[in-house]
């Protein structure tokens, strides 16, 4: 990627991140995709968390965590103390697969369960998982997993 290319993506996140802060991000499913698309898609894996109010809009959007090029470490206890530290009602998991696959593995179906768990216990809703490929994106919800 070249840096203009780097730069035009960037600045595309802060005017996407700026409208999907005042709209409901659950609103649309596709603006969903595209944003998810747009933020993680990359060459390592990065984990990143949709913070939300109660009307679905973003509080935040955080990189929670960087890995390798098949690993990102994710930490269930810190995803949802973040989540109580921002005063969140709801939550959504996106990560990426650089090899292209967004087919879950194991560890993702199983990290993602551990904070399913934490959200409901403590009156939070995980909406959902994303994880995005080349070109594709896969919901755990859609493929009921969640």
């Amino acid at each position: 990627m070249t840096p203009q290319e780097e730069t035009v993506i960037l600045e595309a996140r802060d005017i996407l991140g700026r409208y999907l802060s005042q709209n409901p991000v659950i609103g649309s499913w596709q603006a969903l995709m595209d944003y998810c698309a747009l933020t993680v898609r990359g060459p390592i894996e990065r984990f990143h968390v949709l913070y939300l109010d109660r009307k679905n809009r973003i509080i935040s959007d955080e990189l929670l965590s960087t890995g390798t090029v098949n690993h990102v470490p994710v930490y269930p206890r810190e995803v949802i103390k973040r989540a109580l530290m921002l005063n969140a009602s709801a939550l959504i998991l996106i990560h990426n697969h650089p090899s292209g696959d967004p087919t879950p593995s194991e560890a993702d179906l199983s990290m993602t369960k551990e904070i399913q768990k934490g959200c409901k216990y403590l009156g939070l809703t995980l909406h959902d998982h994303i994880i995005v490929g080349a070109g594709t994106e896969l919901s755990l919800r859609a493929l009921g997993k969640l």
